[in-house]
């Protein structure tokens, strides 16, 4: 897969937090149980495809430069630094008011000043939170096309009520869904843009045991979204086997996917 294609993908999965904005505006679309099955669609293809083919390769590529005990150990400390990273940019960004709860609009009485702070709040939060998972989609079509166009898919249906997050509140306070829809839109736009500028501070150094490192951590930074953001908030909407039907789903679609592509 070229850069450009590359890009394209990453482009794709940041930018559908603007699907999320248009869902929005429609309370049948944004209902509880398509929320709850599509995050937990999305956690199992992002678990699954972590464990099963990213940490797989992280592991053949450091083993290829170090050996099989000291590539395993290196594998196994990116794994959790990949987890450290993304542990300590969830620590950094203040959780006072959860930017990935979804509140129903009948409950939103709060002052319009109020309202719109969440909102912004949450586009800001939700931008950090995409960086990191850019660089990660980007990298991984660069190395395996089938496995970014895997990861760009789950990395989509996650950022879908990630963008509803931003729209609802902005939309309450302004009245504006033009607004709405633009911070929403803008919010996800962090990922290209981590993908590039990952790209070019770490072109000079992608080796193989590089790529083996930078797996590693995508792996680590993957599970944590998916264990830490994604199930949990489909428990929030209170359907839970609706979110575990949906897990399975994610995971079934992701093994199909990488044996027909072996």
């Amino acid at each position: 897969m070229t850069i450009l294609q590359a890009f394209l993908l990453t482009l794709f999965a940041g930018l559908s937090t603007g699907i999320g904005s248009l869902l929005a505006f429609n309370k049948r679309a944004a209902s509880k149980t398509f929320l709850s099955f599509a995050l937990g669609l999305s956690a199992g293809v992002m678990i699954y495809v972590s464990f099963v083919e990213i940490f797989v390769k992280a592991k053949d590529a450091l083993i290829l430069d170090f050996g099989v005990k000291n590539g395993y150990i290196l594998t196994t400390l990116s794994f959790f630094a990949g987890v450290f990273l993304i542990g300590l940019i969830d620590k950094l960004v203040p959780d006072k008011e959860n930017p990935h709860e979804i509140r129903d609009v009948s409950e939103m009485k709060a002052k319009d000043h109020k309202l719109l702070r969440m909102g912004l709040f949450s586009a800001l939060a939700i931008a950090i939170h995409n960086f990191p998972e850019g660089l990660a989609t980007f990298i991984a079509a660069l190395q395996n096309p089938t496995l970014g166009i895997g990861i760009a898919v789950a990395i989509a249906i996650h950022n879908v009520p990630e963008g509803i997050a931003v729209a609802v509140p902005i939309y309450q306070a302004t009245g504006s869904r033009k607004k709405a829809f633009l911070y929403s839109f803008a919010s996800g736009l962090s990922e290209p843009i981590g993908a590039l500028l990952g790209y070019f501070l770490l072109s000079a150094f992608l080796t193989d045991a590089m790529f083996g490192f930078v797996f590693g951590l995508v792996a680590g930074i993957m599970v944590y979204i998916s264990l830490d953001e994604l199930l949990p908030t489909a428990e929030k909407y209170g359907k839970h086997h609706i979110a575990i039907y949906g897990l399975i789903t994610g995971m079934a679609i992701m093994a199909l996917s990488l044996v027909l592509f072996v």
